[in-house]
């Protein structure tokens, strides 16, 4: 077997480890799933495991760093809109968040666990949160540069967004038939657009 063919095959090992770690997360939830659990659910060996991940909490880590490089909002999208006092750009920036949750809600579900259990892991968790609202940090700026009053600091109203939006979403996930998608998204738009603004959306 070649370098080539090798560095191939484990790169094909660890990311058949990675996906199915997601399906079992999703199954089982985080704290109750073991190693063995995701290698055979991998279909590899239980030993494999540790030739690429040194514990179930770097799996995860890997999982947050893979939802890091694919979490960059679209800037160049032509519906992407940064002035926040209009509230087609809050509905576009919700309804972002939310399809990132709901396409990782497994992971994200795991991140979370972990972070109950482990201080290391709930400051990586946080750092992945404020670096995700780093991005648009700068919208805000529209609001306040309007003359209305945010109803905390621009980072901590992003925070507030950003959980707010989460957590509906996984909320919405254990019963998707209680409201539909649009629905769930039009509610949000029109909540933090008036928490941002204290206007309705017209």
């Amino acid at each position: 077997m070649t370098a080539t063919s090798r560095k191939e095959r484990a790169a094909e090992t660890e990311a058949a480890l990675k996906e199915a770690a997601k399906r079992v997360f999703a199954a089982k939830g985080y704290l109750n799933t073991k190693i063995t659990d995701i290698t055979a659910e991998a279909g590899r060996a239980a030993g494999s495991f540790y030739n690429h991940f040194a514990s179930k909490e770097e799996l995860l880590e890997a999982l947050l760093a893979d939802l890091a490089a694919a979490s960059d909002v679209n800037a160049s999208s032509p519906e992407h809109k940064a002035d926040f006092t209009d509230p087609e750009a809050v509905r576009w920036h919700v309804r972002e968040y939310w399809s990132f949750h709901r396409d990782n809600a497994a992971t994200m579900l795991a991140l979370r666990q972990a972070a109950m259990v482990s201080d290391d892991f709930a400051r990586t968790f946080a750092r992945f949160g404020a670096d995700q609202a780093e991005d648009i940090l700068g919208h805000l700026g529209y609001v306040t540069a309007a003359g209305l009053e945010l109803p905390a600091s621009e980072r901590l109203t992003l925070a507030m967004m950003g959980e707010l939006v989460n957590g509906f979403a996984h909320t919405w996930l254990l019963d998707p038939s209680s409201v539909s998608e649009e629905d769930a998204i039009e509610a949000l738009t029109r909540f933090i657009y008036r928490g941002f603004t204290g206007r309705d959306v017209s």
